[in-house]
């Protein structure tokens, strides 16, 4: 089987999974609705440029789950995949999924945001794997720090080399799909790299080196 990897957010869904989470808190008055609101739009300003801090990020965006028990986080996690998720689905992106399937490629999403909030997400997309930033757990309760090393720009090729050593894949034949520049290591590793509705830097990168440039959006 050969890799079908796919980015997650703006990519296989219309929007930003982590962004739209920390909307979320704010309007069921989980956290502080002005502080959150100016630094969750500043963080996904500074995503979006190619410029975030990843730890400060994640410093901001997992403290909410250290506040929670397991059983309350699931029971609001539903509810944010009814009312933010639901609204982003994408039906090409389930078509390139599905594509890939035909296939017979191994499907793997590979995400910055948290296992969180994406693995139900990833499950209801049906893949066969998912590669997230962990947030650390103790005592089946989320400290609101970080395991391991963040999903991120080069961490996520960091990540995928320790996935494929431990589930015995290479990248020959391999496809990555993403949307954001932030994500350009990885696209330099895989054999078939693809620009999904690009943000102006990616897409400029794209379109030097001929890479495909698709939109699951229209």
């Amino acid at each position: 089987m050969n890799l079908a990897i796919f980015d997650l957010d703006n990519t296989l869904l219309g929007g930003d999974s982590d962004y739209l989470w920390g909307k979320f808190l704010v309007e069921k008055a989980l956290v502080d609705p002005v502080l959150y609101e100016r630094e969750n739009q500043r963080f996904y300003d500074e995503y979006k440029a190619g410029t975030l801090d990843i730890f400060e990020f994640l410093e901001f965006s997992l403290a909410p789950l250290s506040e929670h028990s397991p059983e309350t986080l699931s029971k609001l996690h539903r509810e944010f995949m009814q009312t933010k998720i639901n609204s982003i689905w994408l039906p090409k992106a389930v078509e390139l999924l599905d594509k890939h399937r035909q296939n017979n490629d191994f499907l793997l999403i590979i995400t910055a945001t948290n296992h969180f909030v994406t693995a139900p997400i990833a499950r209801k997309l049906g893949v066969h794997d998912i590669i997230a930033t962990m947030p650390e757990q103790k005592n089946n309760r989320y400290t609101g720090k970080v395991a391991g090393t963040p999903c991120f720009q080069d961490g996520k090729v960091e990540r995928l080399s320790i996935w494929l050593q431990e589930n015995n894949y290479s990248l020959d034949d391999s496809h990555f799909y993403s949307d954001s520049i932030n994500d350009l290591p990885l696209l330099l590793k895989v054999t078939h790299p693809v620009a999904v509705d690009p943000d102006a830097q990616l897409e400029k990168y794209a379109t030097q080196y001929d890479w495909p440039v698709i939109s699951l959006r229209n």
